[in-house]
């Protein structure tokens, strides 16, 4: 590493664009997570009218491009459009709405694949021994663990490394808006290669450290493989 690089790691405007982008993003797979789950799990447990066409929608919207999201939500937050009076238009809020709303189908999605893989062995003995709907969510969580954890590992990946939607509603503000993806795009422009390669180096090195926690909650409580399924008398 050239003393250059060395220097870049360590100025006091890259150290706040990273935790910028691990605030936006950490903050929009949370509030993500706590909306979207419930309705994965519900779309996993119950059958209604209309369910196939929500989950068409959901698959597509997980495919959603990025640019399509920061276009919409610049519409809707300009001064012209109907959320303008909150003047969120290139503040972070702005930035971890766009994430939110990009991963949201992705844990949606996936947690209705875990919820639905759960066997039915599993829920009809649950239900035979008297579980009440609270107590059969959780063991249907309980058993889904993984699955769950996977859909917020895919959500933060598709939030951190999110590029176009917050380079339109948060432009890019010098310490205030500017992320480690959108700043690897402005100097690359720059043709400043070696700071966009340290800051991609910063970004992959901090995505893997949170990813490599949150595999490590997925192995942890990986349920035995082969291990019977055990079910207590609920009212004991």
């Amino acid at each position: 590493m050239s003393q250059k690089s060395a220097l870049i790691f360590l100025d006091s405007e890259i150290l706040g664009i990273t935790l910028l982008s691990f605030q936006v993003s950490c903050t929009a797979v949370l509030l993500a997570s706590i909306f979207a789950l419930p309705i994965g799990t519900v779309l996993g447990l119950k059958d209604f009218r209309g369910k196939q066409v929500i989950l068409t929608l959901v698959n597509t919207l997980m495919g959603l491009p990025p640019v399509v999201v920061g276009l919409i939500l610049y519409l809707l937050l300009s001064n012209m459009g109907p959320l303008g009076p909150l003047s969120l238009l290139y503040t972070p809020t702005a930035m971890i709405l766009a994430q939110f709303v990009l991963a949201v189908p992705i844990i949606v999605g996936l947690t209705y694949s875990a919820i639905a893989d759960v066997s039915e062995k599993i829920v009809e003995q649950t239900l035979s021994l008297g579980a009440t709907k609270r107590q059969l969510i959780l063991i249907m969580f309980k058993e889904a663990r993984m699955g769950i954890l996977t859909s917020i590992i895919a959500a933060f990946g598709r939030a951190v490394s999110e590029v176009g939607a917050i380079m339109i509603v948060g432009g890019n503000i010098r310490y205030f808006t500017r992320t480690l993806t959108t700043a690897i795009v402005l100097y690359t422009s720059m043709g400043e290669f070696e700071t966009a390669i340290v800051l991609g180096t910063i970004l992959l090195i901090t995505s893997f450290t949170i990813n490599l926690f949150l595999t490590y909650l997925q192995t942890r409580y990986r349920p035995d493989k082969g291990k019977r399924f055990k079910v207590m008398r609920f009212g004991d």
